[in-house]
């Protein structure tokens, strides 16, 4: 495993949640939302990776996504934002206790 180097894969994930959906709510361009999205899930793999393995990382990036999606059932209830920051905290939670508190 790496030595604790760089941003955690917790901040990485929690921020493209929360910073999709704030650039896709702000400009009104949900694909560009979508971007930052996938760009930090890339990136939060990345470390993921890194950090605790390849099995890991997958278990990760599916919790990622699946957070994202389920963010929006979730917004009808709870209403958008905390629907966002609750998704966000879930997988930066996740992230933390798989791959980032070894490093």
């Amino acid at each position: 495993m790496a030595k604790n180097t760089g941003v955690p894969g917790a901040v990485i994930a929690a921020g493209g949640l929360v910073g999709g959906y704030g650039v896709a709510r702000w400009t009104r361009r949900r694909p560009l939302g979508g971007a930052v999205l996938a760009v930090a899930g890339a990136a939060a793999g990345r470390r993921w990776r890194e950090r605790a393995g390849g099995k890991a990382a997958g278990a990760l990036g599916a919790a990622y996504v699946a957070a994202f999606a389920g963010s929006h059932p979730l917004a009808k209830k709870v209403g958008a934002w905390p629907a966002v920051f609750g998704a966000a905290g879930a997988v930066a939670l996740a992230s933390w206790a798989v791959a980032d508190r070894r490093a």
